[in-house]
């Protein structure tokens, strides 16, 4: 058996990980990284379509979920948007801003992993991958891991890296939370968050036409009591897709970290249109003229069709009264439905909850109970929202952990 020693072992060649152990590394520190994959940053090159949304410019500690979404203030302000794009600019990756201030590569995102490996290559950092851990132990005031090469290594700080659940594909596991029971820090429930969410399939048999269709949507959690309420009530504005399974988009993946099973989601489909008094209008210039294609000026024509239907309005606007036009204000603008579950972590972004903050300190990342202990990352109970700031908060942790370890 081979043994080595180490000042920092980082566990994970992810985001967090590779970010930690450049800073480190650049402070001197004899650091290692080991990772089962096969190529390190995967979850980066597969990431906003292969150009990797690295981060957002409106990032702050309001955009991140968590029994204590203010833990990540810490790390977020001493680690910014603004420095990681510095870096990326320094390494002359061309980037690009799209909607809401989110932040993706020109190119290809291969060219941020090959920045943080570049930089872990020059900071002395050596990296390990298809290589995992088959046993960890506390050694005095450090660790020993038993690596599944056949090595042991012992090292003075151990950081833990290995992200959530999500996309259980690429290797996802939840090894961290593993660790955390070991050295009897609490882990809070888990769940898939950043998913798409599905119907039951009575519902489902009656929305399949509208398979494929696309709108523009405010999208609302709408939890059963005023204390969930307060905890996690919620909307967003982006666009809502319709799917085989039940629905997706943008809007969808952000509520869908704040929904409950049980719990309705409530959207908005013409946002910002009153319905009624538009087919009123339509009525007294045209009521020749079809319900369902006037509904079809305001919202795509497949989902007209499909209100119209559910609704009960069929033949012409003069024979509609005014009562049935405003239901069909409510069906458009205030759709009450009851998701059953969620497409699980198969398609999840990132995984809701993980270690418990109030056992880290927040400047650090490192364990209060267990010295030389850290959990950065998705690893932690700190998820953010679509668009780049779950990036943000990897490198933002990274960071913070790769300063003191």
């Amino acid at each position: 058996m081979t043994r080595a020693s180490y000042d920092v072992l980082v566990i994970g060649a992810g985001a967090a990980g590779m970010m930690c152990a450049i800073e480190a590394g650049r402070r001197g520190r004899r650091v290692l990284v080991v990772d089962h994959a096969d190529r390190p940053g995967e979850k980066i090159r597969i990431s906003g379509g292969g150009r990797c949304n690295f981060t957002n410019l409106g990032c702050g500690p309001a955009n991140f979920l968590g029994e204590n979404p203010r833990f990540a203030t810490s790390a977020l302000r001493r680690y910014t948007q603004h420095d990681f794009v510095k870096r990326i600019d320094k390494a002359g990756i061309a980037w690009h801003e799209k909607t809401l201030g989110q932040l993706f590569c020109d190119d290809s995102a291969k060219q941020i992993v090959r920045m943080l490996t570049d930089d872990m290559a020059a900071a002395g950092v050596t990296l390990k991958m298809k290589t995992g851990v088959e046993r960890l132990a506390r050694s005095g005031d450090g660790f020993t891991a038993h690596l599944s090469d056949g090595s042991q290594v012992t090292t003075a700080a151990l950081v833990v890296a290995t992200g959530g659940k999500s996309i259980p594909k690429m290797g996802a596991t939840g090894w961290a939370y593993e660790v955390a029971r070991q050295f009897d820090i609490r882990v809070t429930d888990t769940r898939p968050a950043l998913v798409p969410l599905t119907f039951e399939a009575g519902l489902l048999e009656t929305l399949t036409p509208l398979a494929g269709v696309a709108v523009d949507a405010v999208v609302a959690s709408s939890p059963e009591t005023k204390a969930e309420a307060k905890a996690r009530k919620a909307s967003f504005t982006e666009a809502m897709l319709f799917t085989h399974r039940g629905l997706s988009g943008p809007a969808i993946l952000q509520i869908s970290s704040y929904w409950r099973e049980g719990e309705a989601i409530v959207a908005s489909m013409a946002p910002g249109r009153n319905i009624f008094d538009e087919l009123k209008a339509a009525k007294a210039a045209n009521g020749r003229q079809a319900i369902h294609t006037a509904l079809s000026h305001i919202i795509p024509r497949r989902l007209a069709e499909t209100l119209c239907a559910r609704e009960g309005a069929a033949g012409n606007l003069a024979d509609l009264s005014d009562k049935v036009l405003r239901r069909l204000d409510q069906a458009v603008n205030a759709w009450s439905v009851k998701p059953v579950g969620s497409e699980g972590y198969r398609t999840a972004e990132v995984t809701l909850g993980g270690v418990d903050t109030a056992a880290l300190d927040q400047q650090t990342m490192q364990a209060k109970a267990v010295p030389g202990l850290y959990f950065i990352g998705e690893a932690v109970d700190v998820t953010g929202w679509l668009g780049g700031y779950n990036f943000q908060w990897a490198w933002s942790s990274g960071w913070a952990a790769g300063q003191a370890c």
